[in-house]
């Protein structure tokens, strides 16, 4: 039997590679993809985080043929409005104010490059709704900074998990990357786990 491909990470994002390493899996590599990921108008949650991971995953698959590339890209929507990554307070509040009260959907994708080229890819649906945050905790959570850079503008496996009411499916997939499909895919693309 061959020598295992080595397995390239195509994301900055600690979470990925803290939830990679709760099952076992440390990349060889981290190799970051920089993608422009405007939204297309008209472009529907599942169709963007789609489009992103499979960009990603293929930008650095072209630096490291014969390897196992691993991308994903997140997003947070209500209905078919996507909700931006938060890099400002102004972002933070309005996603907040946004999902205050109600249900939203967080979709991420995982893209894998075999080390043939061949892409496999899976996108990934978790449904949550959040309490109707009072205003003390609307201030305390945009005090906290814990929104700074996440889609939806707020962090489960922070003191947001606090206000979810209710969460069905992968709750690894809120935090960034769905383990049970990342698992599964990476054994068929012939990473041996």
């Amino acid at each position: 039997m061959g020598e295992r491909p080595k397995l390239i990470l195509a994301s900055q994002s600690p979470r990925r590679s803290a939830l990679l390493a709760r099952i076992g899996i440390i990349p060889d590599l981290i190799s970051p993809a920089d993608i422009n990921e405007d939204i297309i108008q008209g472009e529907l949650p599942r169709d963007y985080v789609s489009r992103l991971a499979c960009e990603k995953a293929t930008k650095i698959s072209g630096d490291f043929p014969d390897h196992i590339v691993l991308a994903a890209d997140t997003t947070v929507a209500i209905g078919r409005r996507i909700l931006p990554k938060a890099e400002t307070i102004a972002d933070a509040k309005y996603c907040l104010q946004l999902i205050s009260g109600r249900n939203h959907r967080v979709f991420t994708c995982i893209a894998v490059v075999k080390s043939n080229g061949e892409i496999l890819k899976r996108v990934v649906e978790t449904r949550l709704k959040m309490k109707r945050l009072s205003e003390a905790e609307f201030k305390d959570y945009i005090h906290s900074q814990e929104w700074q850079g996440k889609a939806g503008g707020y962090s489960i496996q922070g003191s947001a998990e606090s206000f979810v009411i209710k969460i069905v499916g992968s709750y690894s997939n809120v935090v960034g990357l769905p383990l049970y499909e990342t698992r599964n895919m990476l054994r068929g693309s012939g990473y041996i786990l």
